[in-house]
């Protein structure tokens, strides 16, 4: 309809106005300086808008315009189809696939010791939300449906709701600490332009997302928390490396209590999924491709929601809901300032490369694992670029990845 186009288009004009303001607050002086008066920081703001606002007004105008943007608006993925032929990937894969079957089978059996039987190798330390909010159903159910009065239904809720949103369902992160890298931290460069973690400061950075089930477009909170490093557990570890981390993240039915929770890692790894009570697991899957894997499921229970993590390797060990306490708090921050990260210079730039990668932080699996066609597998890697199967095509902001595995209960 052409309300919807119209959101639509107005809603892509804003995120490229977003874009275009923090690729323009990283360049240096001499770029800068390069634009001309124009480049006055006081006015590029307001001159970004006008333009993209312009622009935008001409498009929805043209109807030819309007049909090769509906056309075009596809995202490419982050497979090398050049690796997997290069790799012979059709041969490669069966072991790969058969490496896959037994690493999830060893992340199963980590989830079946009960609670209190699980190994710590140092001290469990409690980083709990701060502030944190407390939500009723009805509460819940009022900002979602005021977030999605708009004609795409798609909640976007105004920044105060938002806020409350991610408070809310802001987990406690348990984490057994055994030395620095276990320690959640800010990510910052330093003076050789390499990324590190400060630990000093607990901070996890949030941002909304979308999905797409049965026929609903749903509201996902993404909490992301970065390590120092993934420490080596041997002489050959391949997957020890600078920086280390994951997204935990919470899909919100349309009346605002949690669908499914899963999780990756931020090199795109291990994904792992946590489904409520509301919906099953369908099976639903290609013989070849990866399985999902589904190491528990979590019923809504009194308390806030406490993910339990492993040393070193930062694994998530399990998912339940306990006492809120803690014995540190972090602050919630906005993904978006990783885009933009101090140099120590005067300047900013982002953490992340051009193609959303974090340089400095590749792994040695890169040398083994590439026929699969994934760049750089196993470095961390930028929200919208994480390939998470090595055996078929699975993306981790797939807006229709769950309704590739699950269906509701009650339809």
């Amino acid at each position: 309809g052409d309300a919807a186009f119209v959101a639509w288009a107005r809603r892509l004009e804003r995120l490229d106005t977003r874009a275009r303001r923090v690729e323009f607050g990283n360049l240096d002086d001499a770029r800068r300086a390069g634009l001309g008066r124009g480049a006055d920081t006081a006015l590029l703001g307001q001159r970004i808008r006008d333009c993209g606002a312009a622009l935008l007004a001409r498009d929805l105008e043209d109807p030819a315009i309007r049909g090769r943007l509906h056309r075009n608006a596809t995202v490419p993925d982050d497979y090398r189809p050049a690796y997997r032929v290069a790799g012979l990937y059709p041969l490669t894969a069966i072991p790969f696939l058969a490496g896959v079957d037994r690493l999830h089978e060893t992340i199963r059996s980590d989830f079946r010791p009960a609670l209190d039987e699980l190994p710590v190798k140092g001290r469990l330390v409690r980083y709990r939300p701060q502030p944190a909010e407390s939500l009723s159903s009805t509460e819940l159910s009022r900002i979602l449906h005021r977030a999605a009065d708009n004609p795409l239904e798609l909640p976007l809720p105004g920044p105060d709701d938002r806020a409350r949103l991610l408070r809310a369902y802001a987990p406690v992160f348990e984490v057994d600490v055994a030395g620095d890298d276990d320690r959640i931290g800010r990510p910052a460069l330093a003076s050789d332009g390499l990324p590190t973690v400060d630990s000093s400061r607990p901070v996890v950075f949030a941002y909304l997302s979308h999905t797409r089930f049965e026929g609903e477009s749903l509201l996902q909170l993404n909490y992301v928390i970065w390590f120092p490093a993934r420490p080596p557990g041997g002489p050959l570890d391949i997957l020890a490396g600078r920086l280390d981390g994951f997204n935990w993240r919470v899909t919100l039915d349309r009346d605002g209590g949690p669908l499914i929770y899963d999780s990756v890692h931020n090199c795109g790894c291990y994904h792992l999924f946590v489904p409520g009570e509301k919906v099953r697991f369908t099976g639903a899957e290609s013989a070849f491709e990866e399985p999902a894997l589904i190491p528990q499921s979590l019923p809504l229970a009194p308390g806030r929601l406490v993910v339990r993590v492993a040393s070193r390797t930062h694994y998530i060990q399990r998912a339940y809901f306990g006492a809120p306490a803690g014995e540190e708090s972090y602050a919630l921050a906005d993904y978006d300032r990783l885009r933009a990260l101090d140099t120590g210079y005067g300047g900013t730039r982002s953490l992340f490369d051009a193609n959303g990668i974090v340089p400095g932080t590749e792994r040695g699996e890169r040398w083994l694992f590439w026929p699969m066609g994934i760049e750089n597998p196993g470095a961390m890697r930028q929200r919208g670029r994480q390939p998470t199967a090595f055996v078929g095509r699975r993306h981790f902001d797939d807006p229709d990845l769950f309704s590739r595995y699950f269906r509701r209960v009650d339809r």
